[in-house]
């Protein structure tokens, strides 16, 4: 199981970014996702978590909450970060992540980072004016 996040960079306050986790080498329909960030100093956070299969479940971080939306594609292998007006708070390294147990049932721990073994390898979003 081998995850790649993309689609990081600049933007200034109240622009858009979408981040892409690609699934590489397997099925990512069977799994949950989760989107973390962590910012120079901080922890890292949880920031949405999307179910497996149709997606019908997702959750968010509330500092993100009608700002961001989480939504996967599975015909392209993909769960997408739709980040709209963005803060400079916003300003971190995400990380996408899964449990690559079948029929995950992290699902009330989603926000928890030691709930994903896998990883992708981050990609850095910067806002700023």
């Amino acid at each position: 199981v081998q995850l790649q996040a993309c689609g990081g960079g600049f933007v200034q306050p109240g622009g858009c970014l979408r981040l892409s986790c690609v699934g590489v080498g397997f099925t990512l329909d069977y799994y949950v996702i989760g989107w973390f960030r962590q910012a120079p100093g901080k922890e890292r956070e949880g920031v949405s978590y999307i179910s497996a299969m149709s997606g019908l479940r997702t959750h968010y971080a509330d500092p993100v909450k009608g700002r961001f939306t989480i939504s996967r594609d599975n015909a392209k292998n993909t769960v997408y970060l739709q980040m709209n007006n963005l803060k400079p708070e916003d300003a971190a390294v995400y990380y996408c992540a899964t449990d690559r147990r079948l029929h995950s049932n992290i699902e009330s721990n989603w926000y928890r980072s030691d709930e994903y073994d896998s990883w992708g390898q981050g990609t850095e979003v910067t806002v700023s004016s």
